[in-house]
Parts: C-alpha cells; sequence; structure tokens
C-alpha cells in the first residue's frame, strides 16, 4: 500500500477550510484566553507556570518513546538555563541536558531560521555518545542508506504489521530541503495551522534513524512559540499527547496511510491542543497555590534549608505521602532530625498528618490560611 509520501501531489497538503477554520478560532480563542491570564500573574509566577510547563514537556515528549527522565533533574536543568533560582540543585546528566537544549532552542529562539545545520544540531544534542539505547546510529547526520528502511512494525516475528515506511533514505535530502524552505517562507498562514502540519510533515519523512518523535513535537513547539509571539509556554502539547497517546498513533497512522487530504489530523491536532490549553488552568492553580504557601510560611517562623527543600519537592509533583524516611532521603538527613523537622512544620501549619499511624503514618501540605 501506497503511504501518504507515495501519492501525486505530495507534499500539497488539503484540508476543508471551514470546518478547520472553524476548529481554529475556537482554539485560538482558547489560546487567547490563557495567555492573557498567564500575563496578569506577574513575572515571578510567570516564571514558575513555565518552567512547570517546559519540565512537563520535556518528560512527557521522551515518555512518548520510552524514556523514562527524572522530572527533578529536568527542571533543575531548565531552571539553570532559564537564571532562575531553582537551577544548579542537582547534578544532570547529558541525555537530559540534550532534550533541553533542543526544547529551549525551538521556544526561545522561534524566529530563527529552520536549517539543516539547526536540525542537525538538536539531533546530535538528543544523542550525545552515538547511541539510541545500545544500538549505535548516525548521529547529526540524515538517515543513512545502510541503515535500511525505516518501518514502524509491531506484532511478533513472522506476523509483523507495518503501520508505516518512510520515504528511502536517498529521498530524504531532496525532501528536507523542501520541508526546511516551507518552514522559513513567509506566508499568512496561521502559525498554529502550520505546527499541525510540520509536526506530520517531519514525522512522515523521519529524516534520522531515531528521535523524530521528539523532533517533530520540538518543531510543533517552535511554530505554536511564533503563533503566541513569546518565548514563554503555558501549554504543553507533548504532556497532552502522552495523555492521549493511543489516539495520536492512531490519527498518525491513518492520515499517512491516506491521500493528502489531511483534515482530520487537522481537526485532532487543533482539539489536543485546545485540551492541553484547558489542562494549563490546573497549572496556573498549582503556581498559585505554591505562591500562597510560601507567603504564608513567610509571615510565619522561618523554616531551614533541609524544610525548605522538602516543601518545594512537595509542591513540584511530590508522589504519595510525605514519611520521615523520604524525608531523610530528600534532605539527606537522619531519621531523628527528619521527624524533628517534620514536627515542627506540622506546629507551624504547613504540614497535616495524614490519616494512619506506625509506619504508615505520613503528612501532606496544609492548604494556606
Amino acid at each position: 500500500m501506497a503511504f501518504i509520501h507515495g501519492k501525486n501531489g505530495w507534499p500539497a497538503f488539503r484540508w476543508d477550510d471551514r470546518v478547520v477554520l472553524a476548529a481554529l478560532v475556537q482554539t485560538r480563542h482558547e489560546q487567547g484566553l490563557l495567555l492573557g491570564r498567564m500575563r496578569g500573574l506577574g513575572f515571578d509566577l510567570q516564571a514558575e507556570a513555565t518552567l512547570r510547563v517546559l519540565t512537563s514537556d520535556v518528560v512527557q515528549s521522551s515518555a512518548i518513546e520510552g524514556e523514562r527522565l527524572d522530572a527533578a533533574d529536568v527542571r533543575s536543568s531548565i531552571a539553570r538555563r532559564l537564571g532562575l533560582p531553582q537551577g544548579g540543585v542537582r547534578r544532570t546528566n547529558r541525555d537530559v541536558e540534550g532534550i533541553v537544549e533542543v526544547l529551549l532552542d525551538a521556544t526561545r529562539n522561534a524566529e530563527a531560521p529552520v536549517s539543516e545545520n539547526r536540525l542537525c544540531g538538536w539531533h546530535a544534542a538528543l544523542f550525545p555518545v552515538g547511541y539510541s539505547g545500545t544500538r549505535p546510529i548516525a548521529v547529526g547526520t540524515w538517515r543513512p542508506m545502510e541503515a535500511g528502511p525505516m518501518q514502524v512494525v509491531s506484532a511478533p516475528i513472522g506476523r509483523e504489521r507495518i503501520h508505516f515506511e518512510a520515504p528511502t533514505a536517498q529521498r530524504v535530502p531532496g525532501e528536507m530541503a523542501r520541508f526546511i524552505a516551507w518552514c522559513n517562507a513567509k506566508t499568512d498562514e496561521d502559525p498554529v495551522l502550520r505546527a499541525a502540519i510540520a509536526h506530520l510533515w517531519f514525522v512522515t519523512i523521519h529524516p534520522f534513524e531515531d528521535g523524530n518523535g521528539r523532533l517533530a513535537r520540538a518543531l510543533a513547539d517552535l511554530m505554536l512559540a511564533r503563533a503566541d509571539g513569546c518565548p514563554e509556554r503555558f501549554s504543553s502539547m507533548s504532556t497532552q499527547i502522552e495523555a492521549e497517546r493511543k489516539d495520536y498513533y492512531r490519527i498518525l497512522e491513518r492520515t499517512q496511510r491516506g491521500d493528502l487530504n489531511i483534515t482530520p489530523w487537522m481537526l485532532w491536532f487543533l482539539a489536543c491542543l485546545k485540551r492541553a490549553i484547558a489542562s494549563a488552568g490546573t497549572l496556573i492553580e498549582a503556581v498559585l497555590h505554591k505562591a500562597a504557601l510560601w507567603q504564608m510560611i513567610a509571615s510565619g517562623s522561618p523554616v531551614n534549608q533541609r524544610q525548605r527543600l522538602v516543601i518545594n519537592r512537595l509542591l513540584d509533583g511530590f508522589q504519595g505521602g510525605l514519611t520521615t524516611s523520604k524525608y531523610g532521603r530528600i534532605a539527606k538527613c537522619s531519621s531523628d532530625t527528619a521527624l524533628r523537622d517534620i514536627q515542627d512544620l506540622v506546629t507551624q501549619g504547613i504540614l497535616t498528618k495524614n490519616p494512619g499511624r506506625g509506619r504508615s503514618t505520613s503528612y501532606a501540605l496544609a492548604n494556606p490560611r
């Protein structure tokens, strides 16, 4: 079966303007409301919101590809690069630094031209030692002929199902030259629509041996930053795609097996972005909660550095209840010191005790008064 890149007229995508533009208007409306709300938060809270979104974006974009990154490592790396006070708290590995470099270059330098050197630099940042897992790959260069056909395959050996096969390696340089020219062309086309097209087009060409999904999402983020007219990201498409991973792969496969009418893909992308924007409301509440809690703390007795470290970890997506053993591991202190610190925070009304006794005793942050 011929895939979309083998159809006559490729890559002259088309869609139903009437239905797509109606969906675009709705998404753009929600986008405008979010930007307005975020800009009303003030610089410090905007910075915290941006840090949370970018951290989620990096972690979830990697998770879609089956790679699990430590969120605290990612957060520390991003904060350091943005000059925020949380930066440099943890030592981070090169894999984390690489994907952070890519995302920040895509969003903070969105207006810079897309080029072969830039994309190959992104790819090299993703694979700093030249391996994908235990497999050596060509890094910082288009997919080589010796890599063989690039196929997305499922099912056991002997009963394989080919979901998608990319253009041959011989076609990649020409395909990418055309794609890059399109990325840099001056046009009246809405950048949000261009984000949807860029994601689909790039991942269909599949120009690299590995990392194409992460780079496609970075390119979409670049286009969305152009659409917002600012480098800050207040919603995360990667986080939403990870939450809807099955639907994402389903619509992607259907589109890549279809013709050049990509109306369903465009509608799915716009709806997914709208849901990502809606999810940002939860992020705003979390940022405001954090600010209110620290304001409450500042009005009472001072907390020590161990307590400050643990409180920030609880505010930044800590899973489960806080126990003395977890406190000790985070703050690198003894169980006795951890218990004294926790009891002090309970007395101040910063922590509350959860139901349970003995080894089940745990604590959670109180709601700011």
